[in-house]
């Protein structure tokens, strides 16, 4: 069998897009798919960036990505049809039959913002719970530890920004992330700015097998994706966790909505809104 890339595109985080397109790869079981998110895709430039990414993934696979698409705006989504994939767009399939019903054209903008549908009351801890991850993201900008929720750890590229992402916009919980590094490894301890808010802080792991494939597709052949080193990484970061009584838990197999619902469970964090 050979394995699909599935391509999520959006103009927004990819969040929905992710979350619709596993829902619907999860009725054909024993397929093996690679995924690769790219968000945030507003303008005509991004837009080419994004085909010429596809382009390459097809020439590498030998078989054409599946594109699984959240975009709005009609001219970006041409741009990106031009790519050579299966694009199936969720919006161009549910806007038209839609608008048929309701007798009125669609406003074709991102997110939320169409009033007159009903507004989503939790519309505004959604957006202060994502631009805090956001600004938080990666142990950079402003590092309002004191202000968040919880805290993520892992290496890099074991899934803390999109964990973050998703947990602040189905529960609006304020997630910052911050990734471990060799001199952390080295001193066998929390980044000193996390120590006084340890109680906050929860570990993702991966297996390096996994670990190695999501940094093949970003880095292929690099150092950063060799097997020695991400076993270095793993296996460091799993033992700084334990040294330091840090939950955690294993996220090679789990999507993101299972990573989150289990932080929540394991943290006892109270959800601010309800998915």
């Amino acid at each position: 069998m050979i394995e699909r890339t599935i391509c999520f595109v959006s103009d927004r985080t990819g969040l929905t897009a992710e979350t619709l397109g596993h829902s619907l790869l999860a009725q054909f079981g024993g397929q093996h798919t690679r995924t690769v998110t790219m968000p945030f895709i507003s303008s005509h430039k991004d837009a080419q960036g994004v085909v010429m990414r596809i382009n390459e993934i097809a020439l590498r696979d030998g078989a054409r990505p599946i594109v699984l698409s959240t975009l709005v705006d009609d001219d970006i989504r041409a741009v990106v049809r031009q790519a050579n994939a299966f694009f199936l767009d969720f919006f161009d399939a549910c806007l038209a039959p839609l608008e048929a019903e309701l007798g009125r054209q669609s406003a074709h903008v991102a997110g939320h913002g169409v009033k007159e549908l009903g507004a989503d009351p939790a519309h505004s801890e959604r957006i202060d719970a994502t631009n805090f991850a956001l600004a938080n993201d990666d142990g950079a900008g402003q590092r309002d530890y004191r202000s968040a929720d919880v805290i993520l750890i892992g290496v890099s590229r074991s899934g803390k920004t999109p964990t973050s992402l998703y947990m602040a916009l189905q529960y609006g919980i304020r997630t910052a992330n911050v990734p471990l590094l060799e001199e952390d490894f080295e001193q066998r301890a929390l980044p000193k700015d996390l120590r006084p808010h340890r109680a906050k802080v929860f570990g993702l792991t991966i297996s390096p097998e996994r670990l190695q494939q999501i940094r093949d597709e970003r880095r292929p052949g690099s150092r950063y994706a060799s097997l020695a080193q991400v076993e270095f990484e793993t296996r460091n970061a799993l033992d700084l966790m334990n040294r330091n009584q840090i939950p955690h838990i294993d996220v090679s197999e789990s999507s993101v909505e299972e990573i989150a619902s289990r932080i929540l469970d394991r943290m006892k964090l109270e959800r601010h809104i309800r998915a």
